[in-house]
């Protein structure tokens, strides 16, 4: 049997391994010192991310305090996931994609009426996602904040405007994300079809936590 390239760098024993389905939430606890890779299996998937303390869950992640302390809109390796309490999260410890994006928000049924039309309100959305996951730890709409999209390209112009285009994803390339806390990661695969940041065909992503 051919060893399975997607675990190879991992730096513990396996201790969750799961396939989100397209368009579906994903809710995991992972202990501070282990590793979450998420892995693109099909290319230009965009994988919208929040983050809680789990000891105290009114501690979530910050894009503005990430940004502020690194001095850069984008996510690399390196990049430290900084609370609204400044503390770190969680830390990118590799990535196959040159950079993630921390600006360009979640999908909702109401942003895609906005942006595409009437016609769309009824199509399932990340902020739809967000708050299934959630509503299983008591959480609301309240606690949704600015995400993470994983994968995604939103590139900013010299002029400050932002774009959603093309991904610079591929199949199979991740990014390894190790927990400096307890944390509570919870993932919407995106279900957004009327642009490309999932190449207008939602996939499914793998999701490995290692010791």
């Amino acid at each position: 049997m051919s060893a399975d390239i997607h675990l190879s760098g991992l730096p513990g024993a396996i201790l969750h391994d799961e396939i989100v389905p397209a368009r579906a939430p994903w809710l995991h606890h992972v202990a501070a010192g282990q590793t979450l890779r998420i892995v693109d299996l099909e290319g230009n998937q965009a994988v919208d991310f929040l983050l809680y303390s789990a000891q105290d869950d009114a501690e979530r992640y910050s894009a503005q305090d990430t940004v502020a302390a690194q001095g850069n809109l984008f996510l690399r390796e390196g990049t430290v996931l900084r609370s609204n309490e400044g503390r770190a999260m969680m830390t990118i410890t590799a990535t196959s994609v040159d950079y993630h994006d921390t600006i360009g928000g979640a999908c909702s049924c109401e942003s895609n009426t906005l942006r595409y039309g009437h016609h769309t309100k009824a199509e399932h959305a990340c902020v739809e996602n967000f708050l299934e996951a959630n509503l299983r730890e008591g959480r609301g709409k309240r606690d949704i904040v600015s995400n993470i999209n994983f994968f995604m390209n939103v590139p900013v112009e010299p002029d400050g405007s932002l774009g959603i285009v093309d991904g610079i994803s591929a199949p199979g390339l991740t990014v390894d994300l190790r927990a400096e806390m307890d944390v509570i990661v919870v993932v919407s695969n995106c279900p957004q079809i009327n642009n490309p940041c999932n190449g207008f065909n939602p996939t499914p992503v793998r999701m490995i936590v290692a010791a």
